[in-house]
């Protein structure tokens, strides 16, 4: 490569250095004059155009007086290139240091801008060395995150409503204070909490009716009105089978309403009557065992005593025979005199203690006292038809008897006269049940002529409440663990029914058998009724689950069994 041209690149570089040194300055300088505040902004003339507008302080010519500027002092250089071509010319600037000047060759003076408008680029330049880098490292945004155990405060008008109501302001005439008064006006709900949980915990559901069998039916909670004064808060809901436990056949089985032939022992035995014959059923064993009746008349009524080692059988003929069960014998038969005898068949039976109280077709009631040879002890005459119905309390305070001639006679144990008459049912009156928590209360059951459940405060023998249930009513038994009371009944469905006490509402009902039940009873443990029907069976039912409660007055029971335990003599 010639000298020349190595001259020449040098020149050029050297040139085009300063020239970009100076244009940054300048451009930066013009740039601002573009554009300066506000306040010394002209605006355009209409019709004009933009070097109409352009005055010699105004920044437009400034810049445009500089670029002319410009190309003169290039035009001056190419000249001298081209007039000295292999002469290496020293082109100086304006420092003073520089050793070798030029005389041929002025570089126009750049002076800032005295334009009022500062530069943006020369603040830029000025700092940007000392700038730390940036981490350009992503960020997130963690104002939505939380803590669902960590409280916090959910409503901050309503936390600082509730701090300032420490400080109560009464007005005058108003139990509010000024605080309260701006709440409400405004609308903030001083009662919420300060802290709260922002999420609340899951919550395990339970679907009961899932997995739960065709055959079975949810009861409902009964719900009470809050006027009357035995409601009882609500119950949580339990389940009943709609089928039996155990069936058992019950053949020749008398279709007759006004007998009473199915009784439970607390011996967990069962005895029933079909027709001539007497069959006692083991619960615990299903060991099944006829008793030694071998009398050509009809059974018309069962009871076990209390302890379930005696059972009386009352007779067409108008006896009442005493088995002695474990020997399968009869061992005491009153009324074979015909002058201590009851006229016509004994349809009704109970005990209490050592006292047998049997019910006649005469409308009459005996007392036997086993323990002596004249048994008849007390001779009752309430009722003008058929006693269908006899039950003791379980205190042995009171008698209650049911007759057909649509009467309810309520007994003082200590007199010889009915303490109470009632004569609300239009028909026989068969099934009776005392309350075992409550003692006064006695529920009777009316006939197919009546249809209606009463309950009865036997101690002013007015009548509490009234259930109309559609259907001749055969028997009622109290549960011993929950406040309900169930009821069989005749035609059209041959159901058993479950009642709610005191709210008289229906929990449950079960189409039991395909004909009228005619007698039904209690299990010992209070959980399973048994029911007989003119089908011609007797079937096993689990309505009362004890579900690990208490029975009802059980502490009432069991003072009335240390009692009885003290007192009980054997039976002779």
């Amino acid at each position: 490569m010639s000298s020349k041209s190595k001259v020449g690149e040098k020149r050029s570089s050297s040139l085009i250095t300063k020239y970009f040194k100076s244009n940054i300055t300048t451009t930066t300088k013009s740039a601002d004059a573009l554009d300066p505040p506000s306040s010394t902004k002209q605006q355009k003339s209409p019709l004009t155009s933009v070097d109409d507008n352009t005055t010699k302080s105004s920044p437009d010519y400034t810049l445009r007086k500089k670029e002319k500027e410009f190309a003169r002092y290039f035009n001056q250089i190419d000249k001298t290139l081209d007039s000295s071509p292999t002469t290496t010319t020293n082109i100086t600037t304006n420092n003073p240091r520089s050793s070798s000047t030029s005389s041929s060759l002025v570089r126009p003076t750049l002076k800032r801008s005295h334009s009022t408008a500062s530069s943006h680029l020369d603040s830029l330049n000025k700092d940007w060395l000392n700038t730390p880098i940036t981490n350009k490292q992503k960020t997130y945004d963690n104002t939505n995150a939380y803590d669902r155990l960590i409280p916090s405060v959910t409503d901050m008008a309503s936390a600082q409503a509730l701090i300032n109501s420490s400080q109560k302001t009464t007005m005058p005439d108003s139990e509010d204070s000024f605080d309260e008064q701006i709440a409400k006006a405004i609308g903030i709900d001083a009662s919420k909490r300060i802290l709260s949980f922002t999420v609340q915990p899951p919550t395990k559901t339970v679907n009961l009716q899932k997995n739960a069998p065709l055959t079975t039916s949810a009861t409902h909670s009964s719900s009470s009105s809050s006027s009357s004064s035995n409601t009882r808060p609500a119950r949580p809901k339990r389940r009943i089978l709609m089928t039996p436990e155990r069936i058992l056949d019950a053949p020749y089985i008398v279709d007759d309403y006004y007998l009473n032939v199915l009784d439970w022992s607390k011996n967990n035995v069962v005895a029933i009557g079909m027709d001539k014959s007497v069959y006692l059923w083991n619960a615990d064993t299903g060991s099944i065992q006829a008793l030694n009746y071998r009398r050509d008349e009809q059974v018309c009524s069962l009871s076990w005593s209390f302890d379930g080692c005696y059972l009386a059988v009352g007779t067409e003929s108008g006896m009442t025979q005493i088995w002695d069960v474990q020997r399968n014998a009869c061992s005491r038969m009153m009324g074979h005199n015909s002058s201590k005898r009851q006229m016509g068949r004994i349809s009704s039976l109970d005990w209490d203690r050592h006292h047998c109280s049997s019910g006649a077709y005469d409308g009459s009631i005996f007392h036997h006292d086993v323990r002596i040879k004249d048994d008849v002890v007390q001779r009752w005459y309430g009722h003008e038809e058929e006693v269908c119905g006899l039950k003791w309390r379980w205190d042995g305070g009171a008698l209650a008897s049911g007759g057909n001639d649509n009467t309810v006679n309520i007994w003082d144990a200590r007199v010889s006269q009915a303490r109470h008459t009632m004569r609300s049912h239009t028909g026989a009156i068969k099934a009776l049940a005392w309350c075992p928590w409550k003692y006064n209360l006695l529920a009777t059951g009316g006939g197919r002529d009546d249809q209606r459940i009463c309950f009865w405060n036997a101690t002013t023998g007015s009548c509490v409440k009234t259930i109309k249930t559609g259907a001749q009513v055969t028997s009622l038994n109290w549960s011993q663990h929950h406040h309900e009371i169930a009821s069989t009944h005749g035609g059209p469905k041959h159901q058993i029914a479950v009642w709610d006490y005191p709210t008289s509402e229906k929990v449950v009902e079960i189409p039991a058998h395909s004909s009228r039940i005619l007698h039904a009873v209690l299990s010992p443990d209070g959980q399973t009724l048994a029911t007989a029907a003119a089908d011609e069976n007797l079937k096993f039912w689990r309505l009362f689950e004890s579900e690990g409660r208490s029975r009802l007055g059980s502490q009432r029971q069991s003072q009335k069994q240390e009692f009885l335990l003290r007192k009980q003599k054997s039976l002779r």
